[in-house]
């Protein structure tokens, strides 16, 4: 039978199968030597063992579309970062922290600003306004009126989103909300899974609909950018690739050089000044990092 890991607990896999219900399994012997680990989000083949107490062994992992450094999952069409409009107010580096990160694993990213009530209609378009011209989606939500979740929940559809930000922006409560209010159709998962969800350091996929999950990712306060060499940081502010053409220098880092289109466009307010800050921010971090050997675990 062919299921979805949703979650990977002391060397258990818990592999959901649509319209069956959540298996709790082990790995075959040959993925250790072939040193594959199975991952959340991947697809796989299982052997039922006990089909009464759902239990079985994977015995084959299929090809994966993409593999997350972090979170550890395989196979996400897309990412649902969440921040507060305000209490509290977003933190603007650890959201282009969070986006460079998804650039680089190749993940589109779909920002979500909670608490949408607690700001008016002039400071939602400031925010709408630093990151459409970045070409980012952009959602305004409001767990506590409800507004805007419909709109979440049309975009998850039929695609494995990571949902992921801060602590205190309201993420438990929106995922709570795109939750089926009748019980789901495998039933009541497992009460093995049931005693790891307090243990955050475990990520897990919550089975929503046919075909669509998200991934309830532990909140983050910072992001270190690990992988990511200085004189590459700009392709990963997709902004920047519109004006590099007005670069007197080729690898123009658009910092310290003269006729620099991109600085150019940031005078003439075609990029956001917020978005030009965290970049030279970022490519002062970043001195001195080297990329990581491919293979090479992070």
């Amino acid at each position: 039978m062919k299921g979805k890991i949703i979650k990977g607990i002391a060397g258990f896999y818990y592999v959901h199968i649509m319209g069956t219900g959540v298996f709790e399994c082990k790995a075959k012997g040959i993925f250790r030597k072939e040193k594959i680990k199975p991952l959340v989000g991947d697809e796989v083949e299982i052997d039922i063992i006990n089909l009464e107490e759902k239990t079985g062994n994977i015995i084959k992992i299929f090809a994966r579309k993409n593999e997350l450094i972090r979170p550890a999952v395989a196979n996400v069409d897309q990412a649902l970062v969440i921040f507060a409009a305000n209490k509290p107010k977003p933190n603007f580096n650890l959201l282009d922290r969070f986006l460079v990160m998804m650039e680089y694993q190749q993940v589109e990213v779909v920002i979500c600003f909670n608490k949408q009530d607690l700001v008016e209609s002039e400071e939602l378009n400031k925010l709408r306004a630093v990151y459409e011209t970045c070409g980012y989606q952009i959602l305004f939500a409001s767990a506590k009126t409800k507004e805007g979740i419909e709109e979440i929940k049309r975009l998850l559809e039929q695609k494995t989103t990571t949902v992921a930000g801060p602590s205190g922006v309201g993420k438990s409560s929106i995922i709570n909300l795109l939750q089926p209010e009748i019980e789901m159709e495998t039933g009541t998962i497992s009460e093995k899974i049931e005693r790891g969800k307090h243990t955050t350091r475990h990520s897990q996929l919550i089975y929503l609909q046919h075909q669509t999950y998200i991934m309830d990712t532990p909140g983050f306060s910072s992001i270190y950018l690990m992988g990511i060499e200085q004189k590459s940081l700009k392709k990963y502010f997709k902004e920047f690739q519109e004006y590099e053409a007005y670069c007197r220098f080729l690898g123009c880092s658009h910092i310290h050089e003269p006729d620099c289109g991109v600085k150019q466009a940031l005078a003439n307010g075609k990029i956001s000044a917020i978005r030009y800050e965290d970049y030279m921010l970022l490519y002062e971090e970043l001195k001195g990092n080297k990329k990581y050997k491919k293979g090479e675990r992070l």
